[in-house]
């Protein structure tokens, strides 16, 4: 009998990842749909990782040790959660769409004979079964897959998929130790994936201000530069303006670009075709400020201004900065 549902914690810098905790969302939910339990899962040399999943919302959090663990190899993370994914017996295996579960699970899932669903941006138990939901041909469709055969079913959650603080805490799950061997190591870590030199990591922003194509130009940056200043800020942008070098590529929001989910996100002069809409529908208040009242950015927005937003923009930043003082 399947055990429910076994959900990796990545570490990353002496702290869990933040992408763990919308896959943990996700099998969270996933698991009160199916009335199945979940467990959490961390790798390390010993259970000093597992102490910080234990605060949520699991029956357990399983610690596989081992010294050859301490920093990432594709080889010893396989070979450990290979072992704990037979102990566990879980019925869904899911996991963060970070650089290293792309590295490590594919290996994983294919010593089970299976396939991974990857890079999902949902789930939903449906007549006993459950569809994960792919986004393709960057963004304009979305594509229902139903595993076949046997479990486990392995499967990784899109950043921005579900929100951090979906994550539901508990009140102290028990850790379990497991040893686990690992076999050879035949390749030497490198340092972790870091992006370009001064390039920014929208995901961990709690207020993004996005401009499109309503801004005209370069120069009327300035607009929206000052509102995030008041709101304590980053700028972002839609493809066409980081494509004509008004912002950087590393700022850009969408299919081709970053996927974020922040406290609020204001989205400036921005239509809202479905590749923008894809890498930011996740934020937890979106506010849009339009001229064209049958923008789609308004189908998703919790608030809309529909006007100019050389008009708009400098009113809501001068109330803003009234507000704090």
């Amino acid at each position: 009998m399947s055990n429910g549902i076994l959900v990796f914690i990545e570490h990353r810098e002496g702290g869990i990842n933040k992408t763990s905790f919308e896959a943990l969302a996700a099998a969270q939910q996933l698991g009160a749909a199916l009335g199945r339990q979940v467990t959490a899962v961390t790798l390390g040399p010993d259970a000093t990782r597992a102490q910080d999943a234990a605060g949520y919302s699991v029956s357990k959090v399983v610690s596989a040790e081992n010294a050859k663990l301490d920093v990432y190899t594709p080889d010893a993370y396989a070979d450990a959660m290979e072992q704990v994914v037979r102990a566990v017996a879980p019925q869904f295996v899911l996991m963060p769409h970070t650089y290293l579960v792309r590295d490590y699970a594919p290996k994983l899932a294919a010593r089970f004979g299976k396939g991974l669903i990857s890079d999902c941006v949902r789930a939903r138990a449906e007549n006993g079964s459950v569809v994960f939901t792919r986004r393709i041909f960057q963004g304009k469709i979305d594509a229902d897959v139903v595993a076949q055969g046997e479990p486990p079913v392995f499967a990784t959650f899109q950043s921005g998929a579900y929100r951090p603080d979906q994550a539901e805490r508990g009140a102290g799950a028990p850790v379990e130790s497991m040893p686990v061997e690992v076999g050879e190591v035949r390749m030497r870590p490198e340092p972790p994936f870091q992006e370009v030199k001064g390039a920014v990591d929208l995901s961990k922003a709690e207020v993004i201000i996005a401009v499109g194509r309503g801004i005209k130009s370069q120069e009327n940056l300035a607009l929206a530069e000052r509102l995030a200043e008041a709101l304590g800020g980053e700028i972002a942008a839609s493809r066409p303006i980081c494509d004509a070098g008004w912002l950087p590529i590393d700022r850009q929001i969408g299919s081709s670009g970053q996927t974020v989910a922040p406290k609020l996100y204001v989205a400036l002069g921005i239509s809202g075709a479905i590749q923008h809409l894809v890498g930011m529908k996740n934020a937890s208040t979106i506010v849009a400020v339009n001229k064209d009242a049958e923008a789609p950015i308004f189908d998703i927005a919790d608030y809309g201004i529909v006007g100019d937003l050389f008009e708009v923009v400098p009113v809501l930043t001068d109330e803003i900065k009234k507000l704090k003082g």
